[in-house]
Formats: C-alpha cells, sequence, structure tokens
C-alpha cells in the first residue's frame, strides 16, 4: 500500500490528522488486485468503504485484475474469510462515493460501457490524475 500525501498549504498531511479522527476531504482508492491478491483487494474495499461511513468523499479506481468486479455477479463470486462480503462493500461505494473502470483495463478485458454495473464510470488517466491532484486529496494504492 502507498499513501500520497498531499495537503492544502497550512494543513496537515492525512497521516497526522486520521490520528486526532480528521477525515481528508476526499480518499482515491486505486484497486489494482482482484481475485488474483484476494487480502490486497479486500483491503482496498475495505478502506474505501470504512472511509466512506465515517464521513469522506471517496473515488474507488479499479483497475487491473479488479477490472472485472465491474461487471454484475463478478463481486458475488470474491471470497475471503473474515472478510466483508465484496458484494456488500461494492454496494455502499456505489450508493455514496464514486466507483470508476479503468479505460484501458476495461479494453483489455473487453468490457463496455453497457456491461458494466450501474453507476459505475469508465475514465483514464486523465480523469484519476485530475482527482489526485485536487486540493485535500489523499491517495492509497492497492
Amino acid at each position: 500500500m502507498r499513501l500520497g500525501r498531499r495537503a492544502r498549504p497550512g494543513t496537515e498531511a492525512f497521516g497526522a490528522a486520521a490520528y486526532r479522527g480528521v477525515m481528508p476531504h476526499t480518499l482515491v482508492v486505486k484497486v489494482t488486485a482482484g481475485a488474483d491478491a484476494p487480502e490486497r483487494c479486500s483491503q482496498a474495499f475495505t478502506v474505501a468503504a470504512t472511509a466512506l461511513a465515517n464521513g469522506a468523499d471517496v473515488s474507488l479506481w479499479l483497475t487491473g485484475e479488479s477490472a472485472w468486479f465491474a461487471l454484475p455477479d463478478r463481486a458475488g463470486e470474491f471470497e475471503l474469510p473474515h472478510a466483508a462480503p465484496l458484494p456488500d462493500l461494492l454496494a455502499s461505494l456505489l450508493v455514496g462515493g464514486r466507483v470508476t473502470l479503468c479505460t484501458q483495463c476495461a479494453a483489455r478485458r473487453d468490457i463496455g460501457p453497457d456491461d458494466v454495473l450501474p453507476g459505475i464510470r469508465i475514465a483514464g488517466a486523465a480523469t484519476f490524475v485530475e482527482e489526485i491532484l485536487s486540493d485535500d486529496v489523499q491517495a492509497l494504492v492497492y
């Protein structure tokens, strides 16, 4: 996991603020793992859903093998003992946050806009960079 520390001038970075219970304005989580690395994948979804439940504005990016979770019923196939069910985590993120499927990752898997779950957008690197370079944004990559 890598943490991007970016804060508006005059504010503390997320790391110090998180210990005092202050959430950043926006958290961007990029998931690069899927069923190929289940613990890393589950951690990403869990952190994103937990941040959302704690009032953060959350943007989850599905890249690499996690791209498959943009398709209906694919999250239901994911199993990891002692982990929150992936369909529940994804559903909460679709309701309260933003979920984006990487353009290139979708194309490599022949996934089009009509194939994905309602609420999932397909966007590329320019959109990702725009999100993570905004003020008060913290980025995590799993």
